[in-house]
């Protein structure tokens, strides 16, 4: 028998149906119908929801090691971020434990010297604890409002200072809240000194440009000896700050050829941008005995003229 005449054709009982291409036609065209109505009428939320709630005891069992190491390393790297914290903490409470002997032992020295020369008694300065309630609503100045005003005894021109230096000084004053310029305010200028040469100087606040929020020492000689670090403190010359406070740390120097000033620009030492507690002290000037009234120039009779009869 020839074998083009054999029924190539396979019996019933290995028949495969419907084609592969009709069969994924066909379930795409189910699964595009059933993503269509669950987004419509959200036909599958309820058995979400119950495979959800038969599921939950098992994730909550298989979590369980995964939020146990989680948990674990936060508590070890807080632990040692807690660790650090303490040891610096320690480290600036000796810091300040030694100052603060050593300012004792000066202040001895000083009293004993002042008597020595017979020089009257260092004006020491009251002051009362504030709250900074909130800036001011002027964009374009740096003040802010604290919690004390006249109710509290507190005056216009008082300065202002926190943990770290001088903040600012009182410009207004109202019954309950007083409004405080701090010193990096363009219009602010604080008279200061060196701590390590010793010259005076004035700092005025917000130079501009890159460096705005810092402080500026202006009219300073192109030679003069300032360099990066030094400390600025006020001076007391004018009546108004304490001596002794630091005020900022010299940050830049720019000496240039073409003028006979130097650019020098400061970093304040307190924290003019988020101070919470400050400290308002009373002005000097009101602790300075006043100055004494000069006499008028007596007036007396003019010289008769040669030649005059």
């Amino acid at each position: 028998m020839p074998l083009g005449t054999l029924d190539r054709t396979p019996p019933p009982f290995f028949k495969q149906g419907p084609s592969a291409l009709s069969k994924l036609m066909v379930f795409s065209a189910l699964a595009l119908f059933l993503m269509v109505a669950d987004t419509r009428f959200r036909i599958t939320q309820p058995l979400r929801a119950a495979v959800g709630t038969v599921l939950y005891p098992l994730q909550w069992a298989i979590l369980r090691p995964v939020l146990a190491l989680r948990h674990g390393g936060e508590y070890f790297e807080a632990l040692r971020d807690a660790q650090v914290l303490e040891a610096a903490a320690r480290k600036k409470l000796a810091q300040q434990s030694q100052q603060a002997n050593q300012v004792e032992q000066l202040a001895l020295e000083n009293k004993r010297l002042r008597e020595l020369l017979a020089l009257r008694e260092r004006i020491t300065t009251p002051g009362q604890a504030a709250e900074v309630l909130y800036d001011a609503a002027d964009p374009y100045t740096r003040k802010v409002i604290i919690d004390k005003g006249m109710a509290q005894g507190v005056e216009e021109g008082s300065p202002v200072i926190d943990e770290s230096g001088v903040l600012g000084q009182v410009t207004r004053v109202h019954p309950l809240i007083s409004e405080v310029t701090l010193i990096t305010d363009r219009d602010h200028a604080i008279p200061v000194l060196n701590a390590r040469t010793g010259a005076r100087s004035v700092a005025f606040g917000d130079p501009g440009g890159s460096h705005a929020g810092a402080l500026e020492l202006r009219f300073m000689a192109g030679n003069a000896d300032v360099q990066a670090g030094d400390l600025l403190t006020t001076s007391g010359v004018d009546g108004i700050y304490p001596a002794g406070l630091p005020v900022a740390k010299v940050d830049k120097v720019e000496r240039r050829a073409d003028s006979a000033f130097a650019r020098i620009f400061c970093v304040p030492q307190a924290a003019v941008d988020g101070a919470r507690h400050v400290m308002v002290l009373k002005p000097v000037a009101a602790q300075i005995p006043p100055r004494p009234v000069e006499a008028p120039a007596a007036v007396g009779p003019k010289p008769a003229r040669k030649g005059a009869h």
